[in-house]
């Protein structure tokens, strides 16, 4: 039997022994070197120890976009305020006057030595991480030695979010061991605090699978040290995760026919359940749980969509029935989409909306609670995000079928294996900004196809050499040479096949994020089971982290896996 297949254990159950070292601490502040200075309006003002720190984290961040945005200013500058001594708050007024460049670019040359460093001395700095990660890195879980994902606490700066987020800029204050609750076995030898600390609090809770956690300051959210994805236990989550999306396949049909049927229940809030049901499923939108109030960012999901964030369109572009979606999801990404509905659901929305104020909630008798125990009764295990997981899943299968052609070489193979993960990626609103470098390196693999173009043309009008004189000596070494030319022009126009293949694949993936599909929404055996049938090497699709992440689905899955 296969480790992902060893003895379960009993009721919420994680584990039986599990010991660790606890956390990684990142090392305490460096101050700077005399010789760099932090300037206030044009002098030079010595800045005490814990202020000079958050200055850093600022300065490091001067070529960066966030610090030109006002809400990033603002809130740095009023939590740096906040830290300051009240000699500093005298005079440090406002951020306009602060002077962060010498220190911006003491931190660039550093960075740029630290490339710049000799082989060896590269290799001894490795080997001290090496040596970190042996000591802190791995637990023992039930006799085995597993990897844990991330065993360092995250080091001070500013906080970044993602979209707009309205907190960006403030301080990400420093994890002390005071902050952290460590869990482990009772009988195991317990983590020692650093020297002078003392642990938050020491628990033996087998029924959870982190080793630590804390809360940090800026959401209060918890943070936990978790185990790594290649590891076993996390293995069997997202194996059990997959196989209650594919359950869902053998249901899906009758669940959908019986939305249809609320669509026109007597009870409006069954017909707004069936209304959102239909969005989650079609859509592949999320629940959108209910948030406290100015808590974070204003980012909803299905069921908590407001009045203004849709518009209907009776005829739009050709269509009938269109319904024009754009609010913001989660991390602050845009969601934008005109979508063409079923008449029933297109006249259900204008009863929703009839008579409400624009930031009045459009499902305003449903919560996720509500649509969450329906679905739960329509299937064991069933809530919203399993349609994102099941949708996302069948449209790569069903792509890779479609696209695939088994006369293309690994290349043109690997063109439609990406088609089919961005057509997932698409659905899931999965984007990413263009990347900064993006124009640069469409340059340089337009320099390449000039340059192989070139190649191309120099070896047909060799060829065309080699025919015509085959045609005039007719001997057996000018035959060669024709064969010659004609093999070195096929090699070459594969490579400029291959190059264009490259660029198209660039061109189409510049603002879509490939990696949340496959790491979190896509059964790795459909992937795996693809690979096999069409001899392309797992490598060409999942890295070295990612390949440890789904061992189990290499393991398991042949070459006729169906999800």
């Amino acid at each position: 039997c296969s480790r992902w297949e060893e003895e379960k254990k009993g009721d919420g159950v994680k584990w039986v022994q599990l010991e660790h070292r606890g956390p990684y601490f990142v090392p305490l502040y460096e101050p700077l070197p005399e010789d760099v200075q932090f300037y206030y309006d044009g002098k030079p003002f010595k800045l005490s120890l814990a202020t000079e720190e958050i200055a850093t984290f600022y300065a490091k961040m001067l070529d960066h976009e966030y610090t030109t945005k006002e809400v990033f200013q603002n809130n740095f500058f009023h939590d740096w305020r906040k830290e300051m001594t009240s000699e500093e708050q005298e005079i440090i007024k406002d951020l306009d006057k602060c002077d962060f460049r010498e220190i911006h670019k003491y931190f660039v040359d550093k960075n740029e030595a630290r490339k710049a460093l000799p082989k060896e001395e590269k290799q001894k700095l490795k080997e001290e991480a090496d040596k970190i990660q042996e000591e802190y890195g791995y637990c023992i879980l039930d006799g085995h030695r597993e990897k844990i994902g991330n065993f360092k606490t995250e080091p001070p700066g500013l906080f970044r979010g993602r979209g707009e987020h309205p907190k960006m800029g403030m301080l990400k204050k420093r994890i002390m061991p005071e902050d952290v609750i460590i869990n482990c076995s009772r009988d195991s030898k317990i983590p020692e605090p650093p020297e002078g600390h003392r642990w938050k609090e020491v628990r033996f809770d087998n029924t959870v699978t982190w080793l630590a956690s804390w809360t940090e300051n800026i959401q209060n959210t918890l943070k936990y040290i978790m185990l790594n994805p290649s590891s076993k236990l996390k293995g069997e989550k997202d194996w059990q995760k997959y196989e209650v999306a594919r359950r869902l396949k053998d249901v899906v049909h009758t669940i959908r026919a019986q939305y249809r049927r609320d669509w026109k229940s007597k009870e409006i809030k069954k017909r707004q359940r069936a209304v959102a049901l239909y969005f989650i499923d079609k859509l592949a939108l999320r629940a959108g749980n209910e948030k406290e109030e100015g808590e974070t960012a204003d980012t909803v999901g299905c069921c908590s969509l407001r009045v203004e964030h849709i518009q209907l369109h009776p005829q739009l572009d050709g269509q009938e029935h269109v319904v024009e979606f754009d609010f913001l999801g989660k991390d602050s990404i845009r969601y934008y989409n005109k979508v063409s509905v079923e008449k029933q659901v297109f006249k259900n929305l204008q009863l929703f909306m009839k008579n409400k104020d624009p930031s009045n909630d459009l499902f305003d008798q449903l919560s996720t609670n509500f649509l969450n125990k329906h679905l739960q009764h329509l299937m064991d295990g069933l809530t919203a995000k399993v349609f994102r997981t099941y949708n996302a899943s069948i449209t790569l299968q069903e792509q890779l079928k479609a696209l695939t052609n088994p006369e293309d070489n690994v290349a043109g193979k690997l063109l439609s294996y990406n088609r089919a993960n961005r057509a997932v990626a698409i659905l899931c609103n999965h984007q990413r900004s263009v990347p900064k470098t993006f124009a640069r390196s469409m340059q340089v693999l337009q320099e390449k196809i000039d340059a192989k173009k070139k190649q191309v043309e120099e070896a047909q009008e060799e060829l065309k050499k080699a025919e015509d004189e085959c045609k005039d000596k007719k001997d057996a070494k000018a035959e060669d040479n024709v064969e010659k030319k004609k093999k070195l022009l096929k090699r070459l126009e594969e490579q400029l096949a291959k190059l264009n293949i490259q660029a198209t694949d660039k061109e189409e993936n510049k603002q879509i994020a490939l990696g949340t599909s496959k790491l979190n929404y896509l059964d790795p055996r459909i992937s795996v089971a693809w690979c096999k049938k069409f001899g392309i090497p797992i490598e060409k699709i999942y890295n070295k982290t990612q390949r440890e992440k789904f061992a189990w689905a290499i393991d398991m899955a042949g070459e006729d896996f169906e999800f």
